[in-house]
C-alpha cells in the first residue's frame, strides 16, 4: 500500500503551500483548494462515478422527467431534488407513490433506465484528466474503488469501454448494499474493502447529500466540480476538505 501527498491533488506540493496549512490556512491554486482539515497523504480513494468521473451529468438531468411525461403525468418541481438523492429503486418508489404509477418498481426501473443506458455503453465520456489523475494515484499505490448509484451494468460498461476499469479494485452500488447515499452504508462497505485507514481515505463526490453523509461518518472529503450541482457549490464546500475544480493538476505529476 502507498500514498500520494493531498497537496498534489491541487498541484500546489510546494513548502509554501505546506507553510499555509501549518498556519490553519487553506493552500489554493488554479486546480483548486485543500484545508488544513485534509489528511497529508491519501491511502485509498473511494469514488462516486456520475459527475465525479464521470461527464454523465447531462444525461441524468432530467432522466425523471422524461419518464414521468412518457407516461403522461406533470413532474413536480423537485423531481430532480428526489431523483438525485435516491437509488434508482427508490426514486422508482417516489415516482410510484407520488404520481400514482400503475407499473412495478421494477418496470419503473428499466423504463428510466432505457433512456440513459446506452449512453454508458456507447457515448459518456471521462471527465477532462480524470485518466491523468487515476494513473498518478496507481503509480503511487493508492488504493481505489467505486461507490457509485448508477446500476452495476451501466457503471460496468462505462468503465470498460473507456479503459479505466482496471485502476480499480471493486465496484459497490447503493442498490447492491441496500442503502443510498443519504446513508454511510457504501462508504463503509467500501473502507472494509479497501482495508486503508479511514481518516487517509478519500471520498470524492460531486453531491450535497453524498458530501454530507460521507462528512459525518469521518472521511475526509473531495469536492469535484459539476456545474449541474453548482447551486450546492457553496455547502459542499463548507464541508469538503479538499475542492478540486478539475482533474488538470495530476497531468502534472
Amino acid at each position: 500500500m502507498g500514498s500520494i501527498s493531498t497537496l498534489a491533488f491541487i498541484g500546489a506540493d510546494a513548502p509554501a503551500a505546506r507553510a499555509q496549512l501549518a498556519c490553519g490556512q487553506a493552500a489554493e491554486t488554479s486546480f483548486g483548494l485543500v484545508r488544513p482539515s485534509a489528511p497529508e497523504a491519501i491511502e485509498g480513494a473511494i469514488f462516486d462515478l456520475d459527475g465525479t468521473l464521470l461527464d454523465s451529468m447531462p444525461w441524468w438531468d432530467d432522466l425523471g422527467e422524461r419518464y414521468l411525461r412518457s407516461r403522461g403525468k406533470t413532474p413536480k418541481p423537485d423531481i430532480r431534488y428526489h431523483f438525485k438523492r435516491l437509488t434508482m429503486e427508490g426514486s422508482a418508489q417516489y415516482m410510484k407513490e407520488t404520481y400514482g404509477l400503475e407499473e412495478s418498481i421494477d418496470e419503473i426501473c428499466r423504463g428510466v433506465m432505457a433512456g440513459i443506458e446506452f449512453a454508458y455503453r456507447d457515448c459518456i465520456p471521462c471527465k477532462p484528466a480524470a485518466v491523468d489523475m487515476l494513473e498518478a494515484l496507481r503509480d503511487a499505490g493508492v488504493r481505489m474503488c467505486v461507490a457509485t448509484a448508477t446500476r452495476r451494468d451501466c457503471a460496468l460498461a462505462a468503465l470498460e469501454r473507456l479503459g479505466i476499469a482496471h485502476y480499480f479494485s471493486a465496484v459497490f452500488t447503493c442498490t447492491e448494499v441496500g442503502a443510498s447515499k443519504t446513508e454511510p452504508t457504501i462508504f463503509n462497505v467500501a473502507l472494509n474493502h479497501l482495508e486503508t485507514p479511514r481518516g487517509s481515505t478519500l471520498v470524492l463526490e460531486d453531491s450535497l447529500h453524498a458530501i454530507e453523509t460521507a462528512h459525518a461518518a469521518g472521511f475526509p472529503v473531495a469536492l469535484v466540480d459539476e456545474p449541474a450541482n453548482a447551486a450546492d457549490t457553496d455547502a459542499s464546500m463548507a464541508l469538503s476538505d479538499i475542492y478540486l475544480k478539475s482533474f488538470d493538476a495530476f497531468a502534472r505529476l
